[in-house]
């Protein structure tokens, strides 16, 4: 076809196109006539010519950018059309000598073997969906819960195997032991589906909900299904005719279904008091489930991709998850125990109580499931009510006054019964209870951001820091509104002499929040090796600023409460305890800062004398197209907002993370090395110090050190972080001795330098490095 033919060709299209176009508005013509319309065609008088080469000869004539569009090929369609013998993306997509669906028979007798295997198959698929796998790849692939679902039944005597007969009595396993496990299964994944949905998480990433057009039993009662399992368990264990290792392996899965059936709809309901009974039951039958794996056998064909046809999906098809058993077991034993522990929450001691222990369960490891973590949620708030009947009023006041506000008239509770509007004590309850809407949700969003998981976590942060730096200014102006009913007088002994210093104690309580919320993005950075290695020395170096500045507004808050204890005359029992939690709080509080701070210091002076002497050259080449002022602005975006404390200049950071020409009184000027040994030592002071204030943390009690509900996991961290002290100590003599001894040669040929890898590390927040020695 020539030029002028294909020219023709593409004109007769486009003038097609625009009479359609013309003849669509004309609303005489029907609508019919655009539509394709359905014909019988005699395959024997069929011809078919390839018109390839036309078509592209044809399109080639196209301009860039015009389009030709029949007003009856949708844009659905058009996709669907590239989609098509694409094995990638058309689940209808047939290989040669494949068949649309496979030729399993769901109402073959079963052996008590292929029992045991096809009830292990089905929790291994179930537990890939905890793991974050569409139901789509995983249960959703099982023949047998494709028939108990689909088409979906109206009453549960419809959810049988056989949907148009009576279950044969030879096949009784099947339909009765297999058809209970099974609905219980469908059960439980839609009380899990229910839980997870109420709570805050972030669909694909966590969690898949989507159900593909089906159902997951939720308007069968549980009952039902427990009478089921209940009618299952004796029919097993009256069949005396089968191996008794075979029996009680059926009957094994069958209790722990019940059980975790049981568990999962006791985490609906709203809870006051803390109960891992449930959990704990499911527990003691995972040893005796794993040791009669052995004893089963796979289903073949019992689980396939092609049922994915059926379901109702736009994405294209996936391949099927295959988990291995040990995998699933240890996940469901994990889950489980992670379960069971995650009620404790609900025991109160005070806000900084629920904070350690949120924090401290999430660094668990492995991470706990996004289960557990929704269940998290909903225990801390649920129904307006904190761990099931604290109210945010209460939680907000008890952290005030465990921080700032201790025996303060600000939180009496007798000011919420005064109804004079001229009365101070009335002005007090009504910006107090303005306060407390306030932060109320800033508060439960930063419990929910800790409930993440930790990526998440650090972003969710990175908001969250510039929404508390909002309410610092907010309660600032609420502080010099309240001084008009509560009388307080300043402090003059401010620089210069005779400047008046208030207390601010609302905004103060903002601002410490506000600071450990900088120093968890910071920290979670190094977790999840968002830091490359030239950038540790720098980032720990901002580490120490952000923990300085929280020991000083944690001193300048000791210093008020000390104050305002020795105002007051007489103190009643209440009020005298109210201060020694206080003074308690800010002592433990201040410990851990200041440990924070000297570690941070520590590391930061050890990485910046292995960059200053090139160990780490090979780790920190910049990435293409980088700068520093580039790599700055970066690490420096989520705080760049802060009033305060204001985040350091690319020079500041430069200079603070730097060794410095040093001339001693003879006009000397020192060597690299003697620089650098210098720095080393005070590297080496100040991981002495850090261990020693974190061995003196981990030696408080766990009512003083605010980890009632999580004492063991508290300290398990403290002791990490305790070793890590220690690898630095050694790290830095190693350094040291390196330099010491290097007679000559490079350094780089006499030590060796590395970045241990996340998961080989003594704490994840404090990546201590791994120094040798060269032989020879």
């Amino acid at each position: 076809m020539d030029g002028d033919a294909a020219n023709s060709l593409a004109e007769d299209v486009v003038q097609l196109h625009m009479d359609a176009e013309q003849d669509t508005d004309n609303p005489e013509i029907p609508r019919e006539r655009y539509l394709p319309q359905r014909r019988n065609v005699d395959k024997s008088e069929t011809t078919i010519k390839d018109i390839s080469t036309e078509f592209r000869s044809a399109a080639s004539a196209l301009e860039t950018g015009q389009l030709v569009k029949d007003p009856c090929f949708t844009l659905f369609e058009a996709v669907g059309a590239l989609e098509i013998m694409d094995p990638k993306m058309d689940s209808g997509f047939l290989a040669e000598g494949e068949t649309l669906e496979d030729t399993f028979d769901v109402l073959k007798e079963l052996l008590p073997e292929e029992v045991v295997g096809l009830m292990d198959q089905m929790l291994c698929h179930e537990m890939a969906w905890h793991m974050g796998h569409p139901l789509s790849t995983s249960l959703f692939t099982s023949y047998h819960i494709d028939r108990l679902l689909w088409p979906e039944p109206k009453k549960l005597e419809d959810a049988r195997f056989d949907r148009h007969g009576e279950p044969c009595l030879a096949n009784s396993m099947l339909h009765i032991a297999v058809r209970a496990y099974s609905l219980a299964t469908i059960k439980s994944c839609d009380f899990v589906h229910r839980r997870i949905g109420a709570e805050h998480y972030y669909e694909e990433e966590d969690f898949v909900s989507n159900l593909y057009n089906r159902t997951l039993l939720d308007e069968h009662d549980t009952v039902d299904m427990q009478e089921l399992l209940d009618e299952a368990l004796n029919f097993a264990e009256q069949q005396s005719a089968m191996d008794g290792v075979l029996r009680k392996a059926i009957c094994t899965r069958l209790m722990l279904r019940k059980r975790l059936l049981s568990a999962l709809e006791f985490d609906l309901g709203p809870h006051q008091h803390a109960q891992t009974r449930h959990w704990r039951h499911c527990s003691e039958l995972l040893p005796e489930l794993r040791q009669s794996h052995r004893l089963s056998r796979p289903v073949e064909n019992a689980f396939s991709i092609k049922i994915q046809r059926t379901l109702a999906s736009s994405v294209p098809p996936r391949p099927m998850v295959q988990n291995t058993f040990e995998e699933t077991h240890t996940f469901l034993s994990n889950l489980c125990r992670d379960a069971a522990d995650v009620y404790r929450v609900l025991n109160y001691y005070g806000c900084s109580n629920i904070l350690n222990f949120i924090y401290s369960f999430q660094s668990r490891k492995p991470e706990p499931s996004i289960y557990v973590r929704c269940l998290l949620q909903s225990l801390i708030f649920h129904d307006m009510k904190v761990l099931g009947n604290v109210t945010i009023t209460n939680l907000v006041h008890d952290d005030l006054e465990e921080l700032v506000l201790p025996a303060d008239v600000l939180l009496d509770p007798a000011n919420g019964n005064v109804e004079a509007p001229h009365d101070p004590r009335f002005q007090i309850a009504k910006e107090m209870r303005g306060f407390v809407l306030r932060v109320g949700d800033p508060l439960l969003d930063m419990f929910r951001a800790i409930c993440m998981n930790r990526s998440r976590m650090r972003r969710m942060l990175c908001h969250l820091v510039m929404d508390w730096e909002s309410v610092q200014v907010e309660a600032e102006n609420l502080d010099l509104e309240l001084r008009k009913y509560t009388g307080e007088r300043p402090l003059s002994e401010g620089e210069p002499a005779g400047t008046e210093i208030w207390s601010f104690p609302l905004s103060s309580w903002a601002y410490h929040y506000k600071l450990r919320q900088t120093e968890w993005i910071i920290q979670l950075g190094f977790e999840l090796d968002v830091y490359q290695t030239g950038e540790l020395r720098g980032m720990y170096w901002y580490l120490s600023q952000v923990a300085g500045a929280r020991i000083q507004h944690l001193e300048r808050i000791q210093t008020f409460s000390t104050r305002r204890s020795g105002q007051s005359k007489k103190l009643g029992m209440s009020q005298r305890m109210s201060f020694k939690r206080c003074y308690t709080f800010l002592d433990v509080t201040l410990l851990e800062a200041s440990a924070t701070q000297w570690f941070a210091v520590s590391l930061s002076r050890l990485y910046t004398v292995l960059s200053h002497l090139s160990l780490l050259t090979h780790q920190s080449q910049p990435p293409p197209y980088s700068t520093p002022e580039l790599q700055h602005a970066l690490r420096m975006r989520p705080f760049l907002q802060l009033s305060i404390p204001e985040p350091p200049s690319c020079a500041e950071l430069a200079a603070a993370t730097s060794i410095a020409p040093v001339t001693d009184v003879k006009d000397h000027e020192w060597s690299s090395e003697e620089r650098a040994i210098s720095m080393l030592d005070i590297a080496e002071e100040a991981a002495k110090v850090a261990r020693k204030e974190w061995e003196a943390l981990g030696k408080l009690d766990a009512q003083t050190a605010r980890c009632v509900n999580c004492e063991e996991w508290w300290r398990a961290s403290v002791k990490d972080i305790i070793r890590a002290c220690i690898a630095c100590s050694i790290a830095i003599a190693t350094v040291k001795k390196g330099i010491l001894n290097k007679k000559g040669r490079p350094l780089p040929d006499v030590l060796t330098a590395e970045r241990p890898e996340a998961g080989k590390r003594y704490h994840d927040f404090w990546i201590v490095p791994k120094l040798s020695l060269r032989v020879g």
